[in-house]
Order: C-alpha cells, then sequence, then structure tokens
C-alpha cells in the first residue's frame, strides 16, 4: 500500500497542475500581454530614485497600470503619503502582493526595488484577469521605506494587511533563492553627549564626545570575537565634531545590530549597550540610545507557498539553489519578516546578471535594468500568480490559508 500523500505531496501532485488549466494561461496572457509596459514601470521607477518616505513619483508610476485595469485604489493608507493599497475582485481568499519602490541615499535602485514594484504589478494583472473564475480578491500593497523606516511594519501595525490571507513578492539578486533567510534587525543611534572646549588652551575643561565614540567602537569591536553565530554589527560615525581644536560636546554613532531571530536580537542589544555605556563611562560623558525605525523580524517563509513557488520558477527555466542551502545565505534584513511572522507569505530571490556585482553596490543598481532583470520582472510576474492559482485552486491548501486569516481576525478583535 503507498503511504499517505502529504500536504505538499498533495500540492505536487494535484490534477489541475499549473501551464495546463484555462486559469493559468489566460494569467501568463495578460502578463505576457502587459511586459512592455512592466519593464517600463521597471525603467521608471529606476529612472528616479526616491528615499524612504519620499517615493511620490514611483507610487504615481505604480499605480498607473492598475488602476487602468480597473483597481480601487486607496492613497495614503496607514498614514503614510507613500503607501496605497490597490484591490480587485471580491473572492474570499485574499492574495496580497508588497510592491517596494525605495532606493538608497547615493547608490540609487542598488537593490533593484524597481524590479520588486514591477513583478508585483504584473502578478497582480495576471491574477485580476481570473479573479471570479478562482474566487480571490488581488491586493497590490505600496510599501514605502523597505530600506529604512520599516514601512510594511507600520502598515502592519496600523491594520492594512488585517484581511491578508497570503502575502507574496521578489526581490531581484545573484541568484534564485526560494526559501529566502533574513536577519531581524534593530536600527540605533547612540548620541554622546560630552563638553566643548578650546582642545589646546584648555583640554581640561572639555569632555570628549568623539572619544566616547572611539572607546565604544573599540568595544564593539572586541565583542565581534564573542558573538554568537548569525549575530553581527556594523555601523558609521554620524557625527564626530565640528573642529579640530574644538572638544566635541556632542558627537553620533549610527549601527544596525542583527541576529538570526528576535530573541538572539535582544541578547546582542543588551551586549552592544554595554559597549555603549563603556564609551561614556571612559570618557565622563552621558548618551542616549535611540530606535529609528521598527525593529524587522526574520522572514518565516510558509513551507507550502515556497513548495508552489519553487514549482513554478522551475518550470519557468530556473535553476534555484538547493533547499538545503538556502539557510547558509541570510540576505541581511527586510520588513517582509514582520509581514511573514504574522501572514503566510514568501520572499523568494529572483535572479538577476549583476556581472559579479551583490545588492547594495553600484554594479547592481546597474544591473537592475539589463536584459536579465527584464526578464526577472516578467518570470517574478509569472511565478507568483502561478503560485497563488495553484493554492487557490487546491482546497486543502486554500481552507488552511482562510482558517488562518479568521483565526488571525478574531484575534485581532
Amino acid at each position: 500500500m503507498p503511504p499517505p500523500r502529504s500536504g505538499h505531496d498533495r500540492l505536487h501532485r494535484d490534477d489541475h497542475a499549473v501551464g495546463s488549466d484555462d486559469a493559468a494561461g489566460r494569467s501568463d496572457a495578460a502578463i505576457t500581454a502587459a511586459s512592455a509596459e512592466l519593464i517600463a514601470l521597471s525603467h521608471a521607477i529606476h529612472a528616479e530614485p526616491e528615499l524612504a518616505f519620499e517615493e511620490t513619483r514611483s507610487v504615481a508610476k505604480t499605480i498607473a497600470p492598475l488602476a487602468e485595469r480597473g483597481f480601487q485604489i486607496e492613497s495614503g493608507v496607514a498614514d503614510l503619503p507613500t503607501a496605497f493599497r490597490a484591490s480587485y475582485g471580491s473572492g474570499p481568499l485574499t492574495v496580497g502582493l508588497c510592491a517596494e519602490y525605495d532606493a538608497l541615499p547615493e547608490i540609487g535602485h542598488a537593490c533593484g526595488h524597481n524590479v520588486i514594484a514591477a513583478s508585483s504589478v504584473g502578478a497582480a494583472l495576471g491574477l485580476a484577469e481570473v479573479a471570479d473564475a478562482l474566487g480571490i480578491t488581488v491586493l497590490v500593497f505600496g510599501t514605502p521605506a523597505e530600506e529604512s523606516g520599516g514601512g510594511k511594519v507600520l502598515m502592519l501595525e496600523r491594520g492594512v494587511f488585517d484581511d491578508v490571507a497570503m502575502a507574496m513578492m521578489v526581490h531581484p539578486g545573484p541568484l534564485d533563492i526560494v526559501g529566502a533567510r533574513s536577519l531581524a534587525l534593530a536600527d540605533v543611534s547612540v548620541v554622546f553627549h560630552g563638553r566643548e572646549a578650546h582642545a589646546s588652551a584648555a583640554p581640561e575643561q572639555g569632555r570628549n564626545a568623539g572619544d566616547a565614540v572611539t572607546v565604544a567602537q573599540v568595544a564593539l569591536g572586541l565583542l565581534r570575537q564573542h558573538l554568537l553565530p548569525g549575530q553581527q554589527l556594523h555601523g558609521i560615525v554620524g557625527d564626530g565634531g565640528v573642529a579640530p581644536n574644538i572638544v566635541p560636546g556632542r558627537a553620533e554613532l549610527l549601527y544596525y545590530l542583527r541576529a538570526v531571530d528576535s530573541a538572539s536580537l535582544d541578547d546582542l542589544t543588551r551586549r552592544a549597550s554595554a559597549c555603549f555605556e563603556a564609551g561614556a563611562l571612559a570618557t565622563g560623558c552621558t548618551h542616549e540610545i535611540r530606535t529609528l525605525a521598527p525593529t524587522y523580524t526574520e522572514l518565516t517563509p510558509d513551507p507550502e507557498l515556497l513548495f508552489a513557488y519553487r514549482e513554478q520558477i522551475i518550470g519557468l527555466g530556473r535553476v534555484p539553489l538547493a533547499s538545503e542551502l538556502e539557510a547558509q545565505r541570510p540576505l541581511g534584513s527586510t520588513d517582509m519578516g514582520n509581514v511573514t511572522n504574522v501572514i503566510p507569505g514568501i520572499h523568494p530571490v529572483i535572479g538577476i546578471d549583476a556581472g559579479g556585482a551583490v545588492t547594495h553596490q553600484p554594479g547592481f543598481a546597474a544591473a537592475s535594468v539589463n536584459a536579465s532583470a527584464d526578464r526577472a520582472v516578467l518570470d517574478g510576474a509569472l511565478a507568483l500568480a502561478r503560485t497563488a492559482i495553484r493554492v487557490a485552486r487546491d482546497d486543502m491548501h486554500r481552507d488552511r490559508l482562510l482558517q488562518r486569516l479568521v483565526q488571525r481576525q478574531e484575534d485581532i478583535r
């Protein structure tokens, strides 16, 4: 007697295989028909990079094809001027697609958020074509300030995602990674307060906040030897003084603290805080630590959605990293981690040919509009739409997502 079929096996062997049913074909056709528009959207966002919470032009560009196709647009959701929610259909299974569009200071779209926005819009256009047939509602979320500011965290806390059954997006990178992992992140500012004095005539009257920064950074450097696996810390001096002949009365460190999960991040935060305190204590200064943005939690992708996405991306001719190697390649940090801690979701990486460059390098910004990036826009859109169709057509997994949504909404009430 054959063994019972698992959830993965059932999803994999479902008779309604994507690519062979009418819904997938219609969705694919809609995305293909919009391919030139989607690539143009990616290039237009890339051409005018905008920083966190300032993405006004990018928002307008992202909304335009959705509004043209009949999506209902809500602008400025969660009291964030550059956040939006676009909806199409009225089915009970709500499929959320996250569009990012913020850039990095000086190096523009070196994280390829233009590809993210265009692929999510493309997937939405494909799913809108079959929304009624599948009994789904298609939602596109314009999520500002992923690089710094935590737009998704704020939107999550303010209820924008309360009715979402599943959330997805793809992020460009040097290779395809289905079950991408990220690190929890704390974004902190540490300001040291000392006392100004003439650095030559009366240095004894001063308390050097710049020296407090130096002591703290030395302590942090020594701490690195004893960090737990996956813990990281890195930062810059945001303010080190105003002139060589003035003892700095104020200095600031800007640091990112990262760890494999929230518990490990709490441990790292405690230990790093002791290093900051040491800098103040050694120099006779005071200090204050502020969190500059919401804390990002680690990605916890939904296994069933991952399985469906892997099937689809392989079907498009891509060769993703083997699943057993995924945990060895954390991607930095993302506020999509907070979403996946609450809502079944995925954040796969879709590969582009960046000529050896990695994210947050100028070379990756240049690569984010090359031919491989354009292909990633279309493949990402196709894979996301096909994943949603695959799950929507499978009664067991559809019911699982709906039940989790009902439970979450009860917990919220």
